[in-house]
């Protein structure tokens, strides 16, 4: 069996979804092939800047964003060994204001789980008339003259997928037989992620602390229905390093004890912020991370999201450079003329429009994780935001937490 639409997306997270959501409005038929059930949680650090509240509301789940997400954070702060310090975030310079919606303060950004924010885009996609391959993967991409065949399999159960235009937003550490996957790899140096909810925390709601630890690095905010996000990326030689537990049968701790042990131990402001708190759910894994510019356009597939390029979480910017990418491409895609030809043109715009926006940011994130990650730069960190707050603040906008999204100025 095969079906045809304008464009096939693979991958529902934030980036797939908001190709599919903008290109379905403007009278695309387009396809989401996604791999897990949901809802589902993942390693994320949940929060959205509000300098993406106009392109929710645009993508039509503004609405419900405020009235799931967490408190407004206002303040940024930095926890490393005994230091606790913290300075304003700064207000974001939205977009226009629905006329219908009540005057808001939406300056601050806010945090909402993926299991919700996840559900919200792919439900919107859905109304818009997007059609959902749930769970499924796509296993092969094939060119047949001017379109794309993707081979998509459920259980044993395999069909095809045809377009013209294919969207990677599948993220980029999860290998697989896609030309946009990455090959498998195993460095000392790999960072791997963690994230795990806590319920009762005491951390200050509008306060969102970097993490700053032996071999890594984190953050902590406070998301929906009271939970608090902590999560974390740590070198692979270093949680190694700290698996290895000397006991009478030299056993080893798991990951998500080693980790768990290392921040209550290398951070007091998250020992103090979990002493009474208790773990809503699993520690949950993934990586490496692949932090780094890619290709936006390569072999005739765009690239959305963590696929086409990807900034060290150390900024709290990954999901609003998947939405921000994913609108990016589409309105690209919506006016380019049909055919190669239109659609090359269209994924060199879309790579300039990418890097004009996302470059500073991503290397911004490699200078601060560059000096986090080196051995002994923690007592330094802490040293000059004790002296020198502000710098907390300069590094927000920095990241881009106050850069508005183009076409919402």
């Amino acid at each position: 069996m095969t079906r045809t639409h304008d464009a096939i997306i693979i991958g529902a997270g934030p980036a797939g979804t908001s190709v599919a959501l903008t290109l379905a409005r403007r009278g695309w038929a387009v396809a989401i092939v996604e791999k897990s059930v949901f809802p589902r949680r993942k390693v994320c650090g949940e929060y959205i800047s509000a300098s993406n509240l106009a392109l929710l509301d645009q993508l039509e789940i503004g609405d419900a964003w405020r009235a799931n997400a967490g408190p407004e954070i206002r303040r940024v702060g930095f926890f490393s060994g005994e230091a606790s310090v913290e300075a304003p975030m700064p207000p974001a310079k939205n977009g226009p204001r629905a006329k219908d919606r009540p005057a808001a303060n939406d300056g601050f950004g806010r945090a909402l789980g993926r299991d919700i924010l996840d559900c919200l885009l792919l439900q919107a996609a859905r109304s818009a008339g997007v059609e959902i391959f749930q769970p499924c993967r796509a296993v092969a991409i094939e060119r047949d003259g001017e379109v794309q065949m993707v081979r998509i399999q459920a259980g044993d159960e395999t069909s095809m997928l045809r377009a013209s235009v294919i969207v990677a937003a599948h993220g980029s550490w999860e290998p697989g037989p896609l030309p946009s996957q990455p090959g498998k790899s195993n460095r000392p140096s790999d960072l791997l992620g963690f994230k795990a909810h806590f319920a009762g925390s005491s951390l200050a709601p509008d306060l969102m602390p970097l993490l700053a630890f032996p071999g890594g690095y984190g953050g902590m905010v406070s998301a929906d229905h009271g939970r608090l996000s902590i999560s974390c990326c740590i070198r692979r030689d270093m949680l190694a390093r700290l698996r290895k537990h000397r006991g009478p049968n030299h056993s080893h701790v798991s990951a998500a004890d080693a980790v768990s042990r290392h921040l209550m131990e290398s951070c007091r402001g998250v020992r103090d912020a979990l002493g009474a708190a208790h773990r809503d759910g699993p520690w949950l894994a993934a990586g490496p991370i692949r932090p780094g510019i890619r290709s936006c356009y390569e072999r005739d597939i765009f690239r959305v999201g963590n696929a086409a390029g990807e900034s060290h979480p150390v900024i709290a910017e990954g999901i609003s450079m998947a939405l921000q990418s994913g609108w990016l491409l589409a309105c690209e895609l919506a006016c380019a003329p049909s055919g190669r030809v239109g659609r090359e043109a269209a994924g060199r715009r879309y790579e300039a429009a990418w890097k004009r926006l996302f470059s500073t940011r991503v290397h911004a994130a490699a200078a601060l994780a560059g000096i986090a990650l080196r051995p002994g730069s923690a007592t330094l960190m802490a040293a000059i935001v004790r002296n020198f707050p502000q710098t907390l603040t300069l590094g927000a906008q920095l990241s881009g937490k106050t850069k508005p999204v183009p076409g919402f100025v």
